[in-house]
């Protein structure tokens, strides 16, 4: 039955709802927490869905044309639609049979690169900068992911997510998988572009970096897909390297992943708060050395550890 192309079909639906519409909510989270911690009221939890309503019905505004600049907002969402129904949620994902870990690292990347194409395209210095930027910090955070992923997939022997969740599930903690996991953890922080990895956006320095000529529908696009990235690799993060408790009960098991998600995703924002942002040059010395710590997994889990 799991395999049925109705049950398939239905399971990455429910994948792209969660990503499309509880993304804005756990943004209006994050900024709640925000406020709080600055001993402001803040904006209500529902104010990420009211900007984009209310970009969306803005007027379509360019700085320049070409097929490239047109459809990246539409790509950046939609790679990250993608990538959902490649991650499990509750269950193994529902595409994963079109594609393994690496097919997820590259949909995971293709976000991040229309967003550089669209700021180098866009003519502004400030968006070129961010631009720049953008491009370093993926070259620096991608291996991040890769190296914690390919611990899972060393662990299971298998490159497939849903296998990497029920070998997890199956044989609980371990050292490398522990340690796997705080570099994927690590690594989100500057995948959700928060502080203090907030470096290509940069509203202090760069005025919004790449998504300074971005208004109206556009910049909705670019900023629901950073929204739902940063919950989906929240999702991904909770559900191959902290699958427990797994009750076998579809429904039950997406609010647990959700619910761990959302702390997750809380934690970002506690960082987020409390940090100030880093140079370019000391976020790629932190993600190295992150890198790093990666790689010591990947030895733990060669040797069975």
């Amino acid at each position: 039955m799991k395999d049925g192309p109705l049950v398939t079909l239905a399971l990455a639906m429910l994948n792209v709802a969660v990503a499309l519409l509880l993304s804005p909510l756990a943004e209006g989270v994050m900024r709640k927490l925000k406020a709080i911690v600055h001993s402001r009221t803040g904006p209500p939890l529902t104010q990420p869905y009211l900007d984009l309503l209310k970009l969306l019905g803005k007027e379509d505004l360019r700085t320049t044309g070409g097929l490239p600049y047109t459809l990246a907002p539409a790509l950046a969402l939609g790679s990250v639609l993608l990538l959902a129904t490649l991650v499990p949620l509750g269950t193994a994902p529902p595409m994963g049979f079109a594609g393994d870990l690496i097919v997820l690292i590259y949909v995971a990347a293709t976000s991040a690169v229309a967003l550089i194409l669209t700021a180098f395209a866009s003519g502004s210095p400030y968006a070129a900068v961010g631009g720049s930027r953008e491009m370093m910090m993926l070259l620096t955070v991608e291996p991040v992911l890769a190296i914690a992923l390919v611990v899972g997939a060393v662990k299971s022997g298998t490159l497939s997510t849903g296998g990497i969740l029920a070998w997890n599930a199956e044989h609980g903690p371990t050292i490398s998988m522990a340690i796997a996991a705080v570099a994927l953890f690590l690594a989100l922080q500057a995948q959700a572009g928060k502080l203090p990895f907030d470096i290509p956006e940069a509203e202090q320095e760069l005025m919004g970096g790449p998504l300074i000529e971005q208004s109206g529908p556009r910049l909705a696009l670019f900023r629901w897909s950073l929204w739902a990235k940063q919950l989906v690799f929240a999702v991904l993060l909770v559900q191959v390297f902290v699958p427990w408790p797994h009750v076998g009960i579809l429904a039950a098991d997406v609010v647990l992943t959700l619910i761990k998600a959302l702390v997750v995703l809380v934690l970002v924002g506690v960082i987020d708060v409390v940090n100030p942002r880093l140079r370019i040059e000391q976020a790629m010395g932190y993600y190295m050395r992150v890198a790093l710590s990666a790689l010591s997994a990947l030895a733990f889990a060669v040797i069975g550890m």
